[in-house]
């Protein structure tokens, strides 16, 4: 009598074959095969089939076949005859309209229908992005019939036509001629919002910048025409684009009424695009821009809904952005200056990391035992409003059993020969830094009535003393608040 071993051991050997068989790759297995097709390549078989033959003359008349015909391993989704003859005219107007759509059908590489993730982001030749579901889905497109080999590729047959569709950026630009908004987007690639000459000279700092607004969306918000990433963008109707930069204006006041209008108009629109393509239906009532400012969304005022090839666009009938939300506070870390009154306070000045009665770590900056008069350390503030601010300290003095006093002043240019505060169109009170206070403390505030540039000049200055103890300086952070007129 056999032993059950000898049995088991066949039919484990059949269970592992069968297994390696359905979960293998055809792409992988096809050179092994008899298939006719194999002598042929690409562009030969897609023109060939009676299926795709349509698609296959646009191959020959974009001269795409013969790029089919190379080396390379390619993917092609063809679309049916049928599925071809739906095709817009305006996908097919033009020559150039032409390549583009097939060069949205083609992808290097073999893309199979037997894949084990769910979903591949495949990059097609028109440089735009799909989506392949599952091997049986590319974009909206349904896979009639998969994995059609050739000698240099596979190709899958599509109930529709891929026709490739406009970036948010594209969009925007065709909507310029219509939409203020639009119109304005497109324009600020000839504008500058920020000389960064007159930033180094208002400073009299060379190569010391703050990280200001430069003359492009797409470096300090988003490049909305990126293929690789997806976006959400809320585009105003005119009504409602008027009535946020006019709300907006009053604290964007600039040298002149142009520069004030460009400004103003920049900070209403910056906020107005976020990372990631959000569906409709998973529309927050709140969105947080890059900025931080908190966005609030009602489906209602909605008005038009555009999918695009790296996102969608929402067109907005109205969209209201509180002030209190719009304005944010600026914090200036008191790690973080760019210049001293004097250079050579090395020795005296410590960059530290602490731990406060609550166990929560900070950085700080302190300067001590200097023995200079009205010692100052000169820091940055960007993109501040015309208004009143509020201004907050944290302080830190956890050295010295005695208080000293500290100031702060806002604007002004650095000397060149001393380093020294020439200037300044606000100057703060003194206040005492007393032992071991971790909270905040108000320290007084300033008007700013026209802004001339991207950044002001913002600077601690220590007591009119050069004794020990007595001139220190302190600062966890500085917070200025905007007051909402």
């Amino acid at each position: 009598m056999k032993s059950i071993k000898t049995y088991i051991k066949p039919v484990i050997a059949f269970l592992l074959l069968a297994g390696a068989i359905s979960c293998s790759d055809p792409w992988e297995e096809h050179a092994e095969t008899s298939d006719t097709n194999l002598s042929v390549n690409l562009g030969e078989a897609l023109t060939a089939s009676a299926q795709t033959s349509e698609f296959g003359k646009l191959l020959t008349e974009t001269g795409y076949d013969k790029i089919l015909a190379s080396s390379k391993t390619f993917t092609v989704w063809a679309p049916t005859n049928a599925a071809f003859a739906e095709v817009e005219a305006s996908a097919l107007a033009s020559a150039a309209a032409k390549k583009l759509f097939v060069e949205n059908h083609i992808a290097l590489t073999a893309f199979s229908s037997v894949t084990q993730q769910d979903t591949v982001t495949v990059k097609m030749y028109s440089n735009k992005y799909l989506e392949f579901k599952l091997g049986k889905v590319i974009a909206d497109a349904n896979i009639v019939e998969a994995d059609k080999y050739t000698s240099n590729g596979l190709y899958h047959i599509i109930d529709k036509a891929l026709a490739p569709k406009k970036n948010i950026w594209e969009y925007i630009r065709d909507k310029a001629s219509t939409n203020a908004m639009s119109k304005y987007l497109i324009d600020l690639n000839e504008v500058n919002i920020y000389s960064r000459d007159s930033v180094q000279k208002s400073l009299a700092l060379p190569g010391i910048y703050a990280d200001s607004l430069t003359n492009s969306y797409f470096t300090n918000v988003y490049n909305l025409n990126n293929e690789e990433n997806k976006y959400t963008f809320f585009l105003l109707e005119d009504g409602s684009f008027v009535t946020e930069t006019e709300r907006l204006r009053p604290y964007m006041n600039r040298i002149s009424e142009d520069s004030t209008t460009t400004y103003t108009n920049y900070f209403t629109v910056r906020d107005l695009a976020f990372h990631k393509a959000i569906a409709r239906e998973n529309l927050p009532d709140t969105l947080v821009s890059k900025f931080g400012v908190k966005v609030p969304l009602n489906d209602a005022t909605i008005t038009e809904e555009i999918q695009l090839s790296n996102g969608v666009v929402y067109v907005m009938g109205e969209l209201e952005i509180p002030l209190e939300t719009r304005l944010l506070t600026t914090t200036i870390q008191g790690e973080e200056p760019f210049q001293f009154s004097q250079g050579d306070k090395r020795g005296n000045t410590f960059y530290r990391e602490k731990e406060d009665p609550n166990g929560n770590v900070f950085n700080d900056i302190m300067v001590q035992n200097h023995r200079v008069n009205r010692f100052t350390i000169y820091y940055g503030a960007s993109n501040l409003y015309t208004t009143t601010y509020k201004v907050y300290w944290r302080a830190i003095n956890d050295i010295q059993t005695n208080t000293f006093q500290q100031r702060v002043n806002i604007g002004g240019l650095i000397s060149a020969e001393d380093g020294s505060l020439l200037e300044p169109f606000a100057e703060l009170p003194y206040t005492d830094v007393a032992p071991n206070v971790y909270e905040e403390v108000y320290v007084g505030e300033f008007e700013l009535t026209l802004k001339g540039s991207g950044q002001i000049l913002v600077s601690l200055m220590a007591a009119n003393s050069t004794s020990d103890g007595a001139n220190t300086l302190s600062l966890d952070y500085l917070k200025l608040v905007p007051v909402i007129k």
